[in-house]
């Protein structure tokens, strides 16, 4: 079997801003247990615990050239679960309030990319495969094509790219080309794409094998209402395009043994579940009744997650009987305006400013519908981890929505959610009427119910597809 390293800005339980972080926790897990020696490399920013530095070993430092620049960079490791975890030390980048969103970030993950191929012999063992991850990453594959593929060490390395949100690709000024990055004239091509350095382009060509997080997305991001530009960068690269579904840590999001529920259950026990509901309607303060359903979210507020829709009809969705929450944080403009639904509908209708890992289980586990308008998702982990509670998705047949939740049918009995296709925001109300009409109906809510917990989204199929590529890339 190869050893895959895989590089990331983030990965959960060390740190996380949003799905990124989820499935670096999660794959590597699911590969090493398939039998393939896997290591993961990121930052060592500020917000990792104390706890998780204290069992760090440091393994040495080296000086790492970017361009006239010459920084430190030290190298630790800890290891968890049957995968070697590498953390990349240098407080000039990675000791700030937060691990995005600064004026030097291409420089930030420039140094990350140049750090992370300078360290490999410092590793226990070199790999085979570098499995590389969104645009913090991108310039890996580029700096191995450019600046390493002369020495012999690096010459077999293989490299794969994941794109997990492709609205984030790290673009910057020309002047980044020699001045930050190193890089000469003649390697403007690779990365130059509308007047501008794109990291993300830069991987995309570069890099042996292309994969993003859903066969959907897969399809959508060869077109220009998903590719942001990128589109006909990654149409010349289809050959070694392949969309493959992310998965869910089935035993972290398990509502049998969740601490932050009420009452766990499962099942066979869903009368549990209504404990959840009354207990999280009371701590929102909302009004409860067993036969009242409640819908929730769990998202960022930012447009590509379909709040505009939501907006558009939120009064007349407010006139049903239902209760609503939702959970999260983003665009001041959405903040304010669902801060102010919120006073104008108390009792029924709940906002929460937040990025809360307890009160999101809580959401999961006592609201009866998940409600995802999204205009745009690569994959979506929310609508499996909802099923995992016996939660029913409403969701925009979009990207990973429409590989993983298929549209309940009262004749066959089949379907474990609510769909509808259109950017529109009556399709999206009259999705969530027919949910409600579910409901009602205790024959059809029980029959949903038992297609959600049978909904497979573990990393186990998953894995296998990955661990087939690395094999493919090694001929192992």
């Amino acid at each position: 079997m190869p050893h895959v390293l895989y590089i990331a800005s983030e990965c959960v339980p060390y740190v996380k801003s949003g799905g990124l972080g989820d499935v670096l926790g999660t794959l590597p897990k699911c590969a090493a247990r398939e039998g393939v020696r896997v290591s993961v490399l990121m930052p060592l920013y500020r917000q990792i615990d104390e706890t998780w530095r204290k069992k760090m070993t440091f393994l040495g430092a080296k000086t790492i050239l970017l361009s006239w620049r010459k920084q430190y960079a030290g190298l630790y490791r800890l290891q968890k679960d049957g995968v070697t975890y590498y953390f990349i030390d240098n407080k000039y980048y990675f000791d700030r309030d937060s691990l995005y969103g600064f004026y030097d970030d291409g420089e930030r993950f420039a140094f990350f990319a140049k750090a992370a191929l300078d360290l490999l012999p410092m590793l226990d063992a070199f790999p085979d495969v570098l499995h590389c991850n969104d645009w913090q990453t991108a310039l890996v594959p580029v700096y191995l094509k450019t600046a390493y593929q002369c020495l012999s060490r690096y010459r077999p390395l293989r490299t794969v790219f994941t794109i997990h949100n492709i609205e984030y690709q790290g673009k910057f000024d020309h002047g980044m080309l020699g001045d930050v990055l190193g890089l000469r004239e003649q390697n403007k091509n690779l990365l130059d794409l509308h007047g501008c350095i794109n990291y993300m382009k830069g991987a995309v060509v570069s890099c042996d094998i292309l994969t993003t997080v859903s066969p959907t997305y897969a399809k959508e991001i060869l077109y220009p209402y998903f590719g942001r530009g990128l589109e006909l960068v990654i149409r010349e690269n289809e050959y070694k395009l392949y969309g493959i579904l992310n998965g869910i840590d089935t035993e972290l999001y398990d509502p049998g043994t969740d601490p932050h529920l009420t009452s766990n259950y499962d099942v066979g026990s869903m009368a549990h579940k209504i404990d959840n509901k009354k207990a999280l309607s009371a701590e929102l303060g909302l009004s409860f009744h067993e036969d009242t359903p409640m819908l929730g979210m769990v998202t960022r507020l930012v447009h590509h997650k379909g709040l505009d829709l939501v907006m558009g009809v939120f009064d007349e969705m407010m006139k049903r009987d239902l209760t609503m929450v939702i959970l999260g944080t983003g665009d001041a403009k959405y903040e304010d305006w669902f801060r102010e639904k919120a006073g104008h509908y108390s009792g029924k209708f709940s906002f929460v400013t937040a990025f809360s890992g307890p009160l999101a289980s809580q959401i999961y586990g006592g609201a009866d519908f998940f409600l995802m308008p999204s205009i745009s998702e690569p994959c979506g982990l929310s609508q499996m981890i909802a099923l995992n509670y016996g939660t029913i998705p409403i969701v925009r047949k979009t990207g990973g929505l429409a590989d993983t939740i298929q549209p309940f049918s009262t004749e066959t009995g089949q379907g474990n959610g609510v769909t509808f296709q259109a950017i529109n925001a009556h399709d999206m109300l009259d999705a969530v009427q027919r949910g409600l009409e579910y409901y009602k109906d205790t024959n059809l809510r029980k029959q949903l119910i038992i297609n959600a917990f049978a909904s497979d989204h573990s990393w186990r199929l998953s894995a296998g597809a990955y661990i087939a590529l690395y094999r493919r890339l090694t001929d192992e």
